[in-house]
């Protein structure tokens, strides 16, 4: 039975041993051993892809798709927010008309998901899933409710801290971008062996949203900003698929 203890002592063993990106096999993330790409990747030619693969336009994303509260004939129950941010390459240039999708848990830290069973409540006014496309800036933005922390099977007593998963797709299919994003302050960080197999503490950061209060709205909800930069030494962390 491996406990929170054991797990926290591979982690500190592992401090500083990868690079600014997840690790791919991360000991005290358990499954990363098993299903870490052990071979050479497969290259696929785009242009076969684009044959079937699905594409998106403005006209296939409506614009309240970005909002994650209005989506059931009710209001979702927890912390209603903003997150916005902008999309950039190294150069600081914006990447326009990105899709961007984000998928999480509601304020209980239950998914909407049929394999999620904890026993934590279902929102029937929740679904937690959004998109949008962002504008000539780069600038995307949702509205949604804040997440909950959520346990999970790594070990005894394991928990996952609040956090939103973030798609991007490229120019085409091939070219998806799978991300997290976390609120400041979270005490689980510590703990996590998902958050810590990016074993270089500022490219973490780099994953944590920060709190902007010029985006709060009096008395209706709190706001979030958070960048994601695609290349060069500032690149946001990013999950290998």
């Amino acid at each position: 039975m491996t406990t929170q203890a054991d797990i926290s002592r591979e982690i500190d063993e592992l401090r500083g041993s990868g690079g600014p990106q997840p690790r791919l096999d991360y000991p005290p993330y358990r499954s990363s051993v098993l299903r870490h790409p052990t071979r050479d990747r497969q290259l696929v030619d785009p242009e076969g892809v684009e044959l079937w693969a699905p594409c998106f336009g403005h006209a296939d994303v409506a614009a309240t798709e970005a909002d994650l509260t209005i989506q059931r004939s009710g209001e979702p129950l927890g912390e209603r927010m903003v997150v916005t941010g902008r999309i950039t390459d190294g150069e600081g240039r914006p990447v326009r008309n990105q899709l961007v999708e984000i998928w999480q848990a509601n304020a209980s830290g239950r998914y909407w998901h049929q394999r999620d069973q904890h026993p934590a409540p279902l929102d029937p006014n929740f679904v937690g899933a959004g998109r949008c496309l962002t504008d000539s800036d780069g600038v995307y933005s949702f509205q949604t409710i804040k997440p909950g922390a959520y346990p999970w099977r790594n070990h005894v007593n394991a928990w996952r801290p609040a956090h939103i998963h973030f798609s991007l797709f490229g120019t085409d299919f091939t070219q998806r971008l799978v991300t997290q994003m976390y609120f400041p302050g979270d005490p689980l960080f510590d703990l996590d062996p998902i958050y810590q197999s990016i074993t270089d503490p500022k490219a973490r950061e780099l994953l944590v949203a920060t709190y902007d209060h010029d985006l709060t709205t009096p008395e209706y909800r709190l706001g979030y900003r958070w960048d994601i930069v695609l290349s060069g030494t500032h690149r946001t962390p990013l999950e290998e698929e």
